[in-house]
């Protein structure tokens, strides 16, 4: 096994815990991609050393720790094109970012043709602004880690070739949009409410998914155990369900060329009608992680209403949210039947029940309400219908011209 040391640089804003913790999550990461973690060393600067990141003593340090060619160097942070170049020639071993790490754990993870494509795209807008003069350096990470998947093999070809495979790829992600944006009209003719899990990756939303809906879906403790999407039909009542989507987990510092390439699955929690956020209520790291995931909502342009959902409570002794906010443990079921009710609750108070009057020559601005409505009695007089219905507050809002009152 591959040994791995992790290096990290702290600014002046950021404490030793948070720099910790952001070493243990990048320990977990590299464990996850089959590298043993043998030593950290972290440096405080005022600003990053432009060629290498770290100052030159430190980098010495590193090397001092390195016993051997099949050692690893990780960075709690993206490289540059230069200072990747820099350090692998300096320390004459792979030079890895924390980048690169998620993406081979991303390749390593995708199943599905789509979870390739996006991962692929990713990996290949990682790659194209660090060919240029570091083909050599590059080429010696070999089929190692940060190289699984396209890295190996389009390290060899030039820039234009590559060019040429990420707008074939884009291609297919935008083919998958149009799937998708087709799947989700059909799901707004039929009036049937979305609801996206999301949530740091390994928080349970997965297991949450198969404890609401009964179907079964592949769940581990490890990061990033799914990255396909899940659509799944959730039950809330007797009467009453919805669509219950499950997207690719969150991380902090997670790589903008991931966001990129997974902004088609993404969308899913950008056109759901409640967002679920779940969040892990055991981890040490519990808040710094909620405020990961909200940040890549707002950068995503998510303004979706959002129930948080503290998970796994059953591995804590006591645990206080607001009252807005459900607690359970998806999976021994504790309270989940509270978090289905509260979801119920949620969609009945988006609804509202009115009576309208449409004149015969103004059925056309009915339209809506035949089509998005639940018509619950329906009136014909000798100038008009008066339609009793129930239907979204939003809808409702626009129809207040022919509301009877």
């Amino acid at each position: 096994m591959k040994k791995a040391i992790l290096v990290a640089l702290q600014r002046p804003n950021e404490t030793d815990r948070e720099i910790q913790d952001n070493l243990a999550e990048l320990a977990e990461l590299a464990e996850d991609a089959g590298l043993e973690v043998v030593d950290q060393v972290i440096q405080k600067r005022s600003k990053p050393e432009v060629a290498t990141l770290i100052g030159i003593g430190k980098v010495e340090e590193v090397k001092g720790l390195l016993s051997g060619d099949d050692d690893v160097v990780i960075f709690d942070e993206e490289l540059s094109p230069a200072q990747s170049g820099n350090l692998s020639e300096l320390l004459d071993v792979p030079v890895l970012d924390r980048t690169q790490l998620i993406l081979d754990i991303f390749a390593r993870r995708a199943q599905s043709k789509e979870g390739k494509i996006q991962v692929e795209l990713a990996q290949l807008r990682y790659l194209l602004p660090r060919l240029t003069g570091k083909g050599e350096a590059l080429s010696r990470l070999g089929g190692g880690i940060g190289t699984r998947g396209p890295g190996e093999t389009k390290l060899e070809t030039d820039r234009r070739r590559i060019r040429k495979r990420i707008a074939d790829l884009q291609a297919e992600i935008d083919l998958v949009q149009k799937v998708r944006d087709t799947q989700r009209v059909s799901r707004l003719r039929n009036d049937v409410p979305l609801v996206a899990l999301v949530g740091y990756t390994n928080a349970g939303k997965s297991t949450l998914l198969t404890a609401l809906t009964g179907e079964q879906t592949f769940a581990a403790d490890q990061l990033f155990a799914t990255l396909d999407p899940l659509i799944r039909r959730w039950h809330l009542s007797e009467n009453q369900w919805v669509y219950l989507s499950d997207t690719v987990g969150f991380i902090r510092k997670l790589p903008h060329t991931l966001v990129a390439a997974f902004r088609a699955t993404l969308e899913e929690v950008l056109h759901a009608d409640l967002v679920l956020h779940v969040i892990d209520a055991s981890h040490p790291q519990c808040d710094q992680q909620k405020v990961a995931v909200e940040e890549v909502l707002r950068e995503i342009g998510c303004d979706s209403p959002v129930i948080n959902v503290y998970n796994k409570i059953d591995q804590v002794n006591e645990f206080f949210v607001s009252s807005t906010d459900v607690k359970i443990a998806a999976l021994t079921g504790e309270n989940l039947e509270e978090l289905t009710q509260k979801v119920l609750q949620f969609f009945q108070e988006q609804y509202v029940v009115n009576r309208y009057f449409f004149p015969f020559n103004k059925l056309a601005e009915a339209s809506v309400v035949y089509d998005q409505g639940n018509i619950m009695t329906e009136e014909y007089r000798e100038d008009g219908v008066i339609l009793q219905v129930e239907l979204k507050k939003n809808i409702a809002n626009r129809l207040t011209k022919w509301e009877i009152p």
